[in-house]
């Protein structure tokens, strides 16, 4: 497996974002390594840990107005930056990128290197795609689960005309825009630094290799490879009785009226606060960083683990 590192100068000066990295190792699959990025905010013997993921094709930058208000709540605060993404190293091959393997790489930084119990889970995007995928292996771990513009697809059903147009564009553009993609998935218009920001770990074409095939491994249809555990993940989260809140956002057309999966087949579900987040688009961590900071903190308030 060939790898690209997005040098360390490309991250100089971000705006809004202090945060000390901190890397591990994962088993790329192949018998190597990959070194994977990731934020490790407030106190480490913190009783509630939090733990944000991503999706496509941002990276931990997406948390920075959320990581210091979690942080003030007296949590400790995890936010990944994906394999192929961020500061994380970028196999060179769009075949080196499959659902399975993004699993897996996530799984291996989580539970194996950090060993982090007691998660509340909030995910976004291919960040729950992910993060699903873990809670279903490890339920264990996980003591609530906030879903936000995200789902969990077994290729059954029809995907959002939203997304449809998103993977066609994705594949079809001479140049994969990244800084201006986040831009139009916000309600906001984000400042030009912060456009920046998001096209700080792509110096050329060649480290988006990632970002350009994560729209193809969502599944979409029935003879989907990663269909099967998909559907052993859902036998699991249709029997997870812990809190789980939903709290899509309401200007999003990726995933609007998808919520309603989450709210019929997982009993954990029930009696929780779901909420709308208003004004926020497809990327609401950028529109609702605040309000997202009170759906967490008032989640873990009345759900202690």
């Amino acid at each position: 497996m060939d790898i690209l590192r997005t040098p360390d100068a490309s991250f100089e000066g971000l705006l809004d974002y202090p945060f000390a990295p901190h890397y591990a190792e994962v088993p790329s699959g192949d018998g190597g390594t990959l070194r994977v990025h990731y934020v490790d905010e407030g106190p480490r013997g913190a009783h509630e840990t939090v733990l944000l993921l991503h999706g496509e094709p941002s990276w931990s930058y997406l948390y920075r107005h959320m990581i210091p208000g979690l942080v003030a709540k007296g949590y400790r605060v995890i936010a990944p930056d994906l394999v192929g993404f961020g500061k994380s190293d970028k196999p060179a091959s769009r075949s080196d990128y499959t659902y399975a393997a993004h699993v897996a790489w996530l799984d291996h930084l989580v539970v194996t290197t950090l060993n982090l119990s007691r998660v509340t889970l909030f995910c976004q995007d291919w960040g729950g795609l992910l993060g699903l995928r873990l809670v279903a292996a490890h339920p264990e771990r996980f003591a609530r689960v906030i879903t936000a513009n995200t789902g969990l697809p077994t290729g059954d059903g029809t995907p959002t005309e939203g997304f449809l147009n998103w993977q066609k564009l994705s594949q079809e553009v001479p140049e994969f825009p990244v800084g201006i993609i986040i831009n139009l998935g916000t309600v906001r218009e984000l400042a030009p630094e912060e456009i920046a920001a998001y096209d700080a770990p792509f110096p050329d074409e060649s480290y988006k290799e990632g970002a350009r095939q994560f729209p193809l491994l969502v599944p979409s249809t029935v003879d989907d490879p990663e269909r099967q555990a998909q559907l052993e993940a859902w036998t699991v989260l249709k029997a997870f009785t812990k809190p789980w809140l939903v709290a899509f956002s309401d200007k999003d057309p990726v995933t609007k009226g998808t919520e309603h999966v989450f709210l019929r087949d997982v009993p954990g579900t029930a009696d929780q606060a779901h909420t709308t987040i208003e004004g926020g688009g497809h990327f609401l961590q950028e529109d609702a960083s605040e309000r997202l900071v009170a759906v967490i903190s008032d989640c873990i308030a009345a759900n202690p683990a």
